[in-house]
C-alpha cells in the first residue's frame, strides 16, 4: 500500500511538472527611478532552451502582442547547446519579435559555448549572429546600447563562473574590464545572466540587472524558495524574483524552459514584464 501511494504521487509530480512546462504565466514588476523620464515597458525573456508554447511560440508571442511592451530584453540560453545545437525554435521566435519590436539581446552560458566551441559546433554561432543582425536585434556582447534615458548593457561571463562545485568571484572592476564604465546619467540596465553576482553588478552602476539562468530553482518549495540551481547549488536566495539593495534592482527569472534537468514544480516559467516609470524607490 506504501508502494503504492509512493507510486501515486511521483505520477501526479509529473503530471503536475509536465503541465507547468507547457503553461507560462507573465509577472509584473514595477521599477522607479528619477532617471527614468519617458515610462516604458519592457519584456524580458530569458533561458527559452527551445520550448515552444504552441507551435512556433504563438501563445508566447500573442502574449507578448498584448502586453505590446516597448523594447524587448533577452538574457540569454534561447537555445540548449550540449551535444547538438539545435538554434531553430529560438531563431524563429526572436525573428517574429524583431519584426515588431525593438530586440536588445545579451548571451547566456549556451550562447558563449556555442560561440567558443567551435570545434563542436561548426559555425552554428556564426549563422545565429548573422541571423539574428539582418531581423535587426541589437546584440550586446560586452556592450552597451542606448535608447534615450536608458543605457543597456550585455556582459558575456566566461564559462569558470558556470562551472559546477567551483565558486568564483566577480568584482566590478570584472564588470567594467568586460563591458567598459557605467553610464552614470542614464538608467543603466544590465542583462547578466548569472544572478550570482548582484553585488559586483550594483557596484559597477547596474540600476536594474535582469538575470536568469537558475530557472527558478527547479522546485520551489513554500518557504525555503528554489531547490538546485543547474550548478547543483541548493537553496539560494537568488533562484528568482526581485532583489534592491542601496536603490539598486536585480530580477531573476524563473525561465522560460528546461534542460537537463527537465522538471519544474510550482514553479511555471515566466514572462518578466517590467514598468519603468519615473519616481523615487521610496
Amino acid at each position: 500500500m506504501l508502494l503504492g501511494a509512493v507510486c501515486l504521487a511521483a505520477a501526479g509530480g509529473l503530471l503536475r511538472s509536465e503541465y507547468e512546462k507547457r503553461h507560462f504565466v507573465p509577472e509584473e514588476f514595477e521599477i522607479r527611478s528619477e532617471k527614468i523620464r519617458r515610462e516604458r515597458t519592457a519584456v524580458f525573456l530569458s533561458d527559452l532552451h527551445n520550448q515552444e508554447f504552441g507551435p512556433g511560440n504563438r501563445e508566447l508571442l500573442g502574449e507578448i502582442d498584448r502586453i505590446r511592451p516597448d523594447l524587448v530584453l533577452i538574457g540569454g540560453d534561447m537555445m540548449t547547446v550540449k551535444k547538438t545545437c539545435d538554434t531553430g525554435p529560438a531563431l524563429h521566435l526572436v525573428e517574429r519579435l524583431a519584426a515588431s519590436y525593438p530586440v536588445y539581446y545579451g548571451n547566456g552560458n549556451h550562447e558563449t559555448r556555442m560561440e567558443r566551441r567551435a570545434d563542436r559546433y561548426g559555425d552554428a554561432y556564426r549563422r545565429y549572429l548573422q541571423a539574428i543582425l539582418r531581423a535587426g536585434v541589437i546584440y550586446l556582447s560586452d556592450s552597451t546600447a542606448v535608447d534615450g534615458d536608458l543605457a543597456i548593457t550585455g556582459i558575456d561571463l566566461d564559462k569558470k563562473y558556470y562551472e559546477n562545485f567551483r565558486p568564483q568571484t566577480l568584482r566590478s572592476r570584472d564588470v567594467e574590464r568586460m563591458a567598459g564604465p557605467a553610464d552614470r546619467e542614464r538608467f543603466q540596465i544590465l542583462l547578466a545572466h548569472s544572478p550570482l553576482f548582484f553585488d559586483a553588478y550594483r557596484e559597477w552602476g547596474a540600476d536594474l540587472t535582469l538575470s536568469g539562468h537558475f530557472h527558478g530553482g527547479t522546485i520551489r518549495l513554500p518557504f525555503l524558495g528554489g531547490v538546485m540551481t543547474p550548478q547543483y547549488q541548493f537553496f539560494l536566495p537568488c533562484c528568482a524574483g526581485h532583489f534592491e539593495r542601496d536603490g539598486r534592482h536585480m530580477i531573476v527569472s524563473r525561465g522560460l524552459g528546461t534542460h537537463s534537468v527537465r522538471v519544474r514544480f510550482n514553479n511555471r516559467p515566466q514572462l518578466v514584464v517590467v514598468r519603468l516609470k519615473n519616481g523615487s524607490t521610496f
